[in-house]
């Protein structure tokens, strides 16, 4: 009760309005062992919207824990914390063998991130203040290992749309696909190697820049909330849930694409990133309102990079340990989304500068993608 009476005091109000659905967390869990064989679309429903709460308490705990460790380890953390929950979906998607939902949630990821939360961060703050402005080592860097980490997603695919006519490709596709997966988290690694070591203090200086930017906020929004203890175990009771509760999302995507006429791509490019996502990019649009714009881009990008270098390549390999085919093959009509997507960010970031216009071209573009993948 402590850590829930600290986390409802401290919450933004944003985070307040996620918290007042923690009561559809016990009810959804208990409507799926209690009617385990009806109410499908009702514990499905309930399942998807319980996920929101228990994302958003981990990104509470990760933020809070972060504050005791150095800036740019810290940021990391919290990247890696925050994704946790999409990490647990797509493990459970491999476990089911939902292959077609796994490859289409990767780049709903990506495309949520990059499209619908850094648009809604651009928007927001634009109406708030008339410009913003950002580091250009964030972006420019973020931007290139994006276009990086498209290539290696896109390998596969592409080796089978032009090899359709042999009939040994489809072996060869899984094969490439964990070849690539393997060298992307070696691109990772590096990338990490590059922020952590080698290049550390270049990001801490522009981390504690921004930080002088902002000063002026309430010190009631920098003081420590949670113990570290306490932040461990919100985490530990956060994951259990959403483990929990992503079981219940999987076991009812069967009837909802059999019974409602939902497809799986539009399952898992639109709906599943939107829920995994929300509690980062609650906290990522908080920091544009407050004109820490270099740190939202930070956590976009590396939110991004973290989907697209690790926690993809992870379940690939996973995979591959536990017996389950799972490939890089994407459909052409998500592949050519993704890297439209990176370069129509790239441009707009390409200045350093953002307004509400580029957030409403990057939530316009969005929507044009959702529609297209509901009729797919």
């Amino acid at each position: 009760m402590h850590i829930l009476s600290i986390c409802w005091r401290t919450a933004s109000p944003a985070s307040k309005c996620v918290n007042l659905l923690w009561p559809l967390v016990p009810t959804a869990i208990t409507l799926q062992y209690t009617h385990p064989n009806d109410l499908h679309l009702l514990v499905f429903i309930m399942s998807y919207l319980a996920m929101v709460p228990c994302a958003n308490l981990i990104g509470f705990a990760s933020h809070e824990c972060t504050r005791k460790l150095p800036k740019v380890l810290g940021h990391l953390v919290e990247i890696v914390l925050a994704s946790t929950p999409e990490t647990i979906l797509l493990l459970v998607f491999l476990h089911k063998k939902q292959y077609v939902v796994i490859q289409a949630a990767v780049l709903g990821s990506i495309l949520a991130t990059l499209l619908l939360c850094l648009g809604v961060c651009f928007f927001c703050g634009g109406l708030i203040y008339s410009e913003q402005t950002f580091n250009r080592a964030v972006s420019e860097l973020g931007s290139d290992l994006l276009l990086t980490a498209a290539m290696g997603l896109m390998i596969p695919g592409a080796f089978h749309a032009t090899h359709q006519s042999e009939t040994p490709s489809s072996g060869y596709v899984l094969i490439i696909s964990r070849i690539a997966s393997i060298f992307l988290m070696i691109a990772y690694f590096i990338y990490v190697y590059f922020q952590m070591r080698s290049h550390q203090k270049l990001y801490e200086a522009l981390l504690e820049h921004e930080e002088e930017i902002i000063s002026h906020q309430a010190l009631a929004h920098k003081e420590e909330k949670l113990c570290f203890t306490e932040c461990i175990i919100s985490l530990a009771i956060a994951l259990a849930l959403v483990t929990m509760l992503a079981i219940n999302l999987v076991e009812g995507i069967p009837y909802i694409v059999k019974e409602r006429g939902l497809s799986e791509s539009f399952l898992g490019l639109i709906l599943v990133p939107i829920v995994e996502k929300t509690a980062e990019h609650i906290s990522t649009v908080e920091d544009a309102c407050n004109n820490h714009m270099t740190g939202a881009l930070f956590h976009c990008l590396g939110s991004t990079i973290q989907t697209a270098m690790f926690n993809t390549p992870l379940v690939v390999l996973v995979g591959w340990a536990v017996g389950r085919d799972l490939d890089l093959e994407f459909e052409l009509f998500n592949m050519i989304v993704l890297v439209l997507s990176i370069l129509v960010v790239g441009s707009f970031t390409k200045d350093q500068k953002t307004n509400y216009l580029e957030g409403s071209m990057c939530l316009i573009v969005y929507v044009l993608i959702a529609i297209g993948s509901y009729f797919d």
